[in-house]
């Protein structure tokens, strides 16, 4: 089986750097034979999934309400939840095997709070803003409580947190489906 990345952070305006990274993100993802997950929608997701889509990897959007016109267009298959923005999350971090994360705001700080109550492990790519910069202070052992549920990563570059993401899942050769 595919491994199956969720990248999640910022959405809306992202700045250059930013966004270069979470393409690259998504190309090596695209490259190495991954799934991609997001939200589906603009900012990091967009620029992750533009980057999967170039590289020929297959991409998901998991998409709050009903309307798959409201995918950005590299989105290749989008899946309409019928609920709301945080909700729609839920099942995000259920359907990956592994989580990335890039800046982000509250809603990538309650995805990264869930993936880690459901055992979900996360690797965050510091330098990028937002909660992905201020996690290590919360967590500086890489782990949110005492029950170590599972474990947050820290990295500078996208090649480290795309191949320490499969190397987390210990499916690093993949085949496409």
């Amino acid at each position: 089986m595919q491994t199956r990345i969720a990248v999640i952070g910022q959405s809306g305006q992202i700045n250059d750097q930013v966004w270069a990274l979470a393409e690259e993100v998504g190309r090596l993802i695209g490259q190495k034979k991954g799934i991609l997950l997001t939200g589906g929608k603009d900012g990091i997701m967009e620029a992750a999934s533009r980057g999967a889509n170039k590289a020929g990897g297959l991409v998901v959007g998991i998409l709050p309400g009903d309307e798959p016109e409201i995918a950005n267009p590299y989105v290749h298959v989008p899946i309409t939840t019928g609920l709301c923005f945080d909700q729609r999350s839920t099942i995000l971090i259920h359907s990956a095997d592994v989580l990335i994360m890039l800046a982000g705001g509250n809603g990538t700080l309650g995805e990264l709070s869930m993936a880690y109550q459901n055992g979900k492990d996360t690797v965050v790519l510091e330098g990028t803003g937002g909660w992905s910069d201020q996690v290590r202070i919360i967590a500086p052992d890489g782990f949110l409580d005492e029950r170590k549920n599972a474990q947050i990563h820290y990295v500078q570059s996208a090649r480290g947190a795309v191949e320490l993401a499969f190397a987390i899942t210990g499916k690093e050769e993949q085949k496409a489906i």
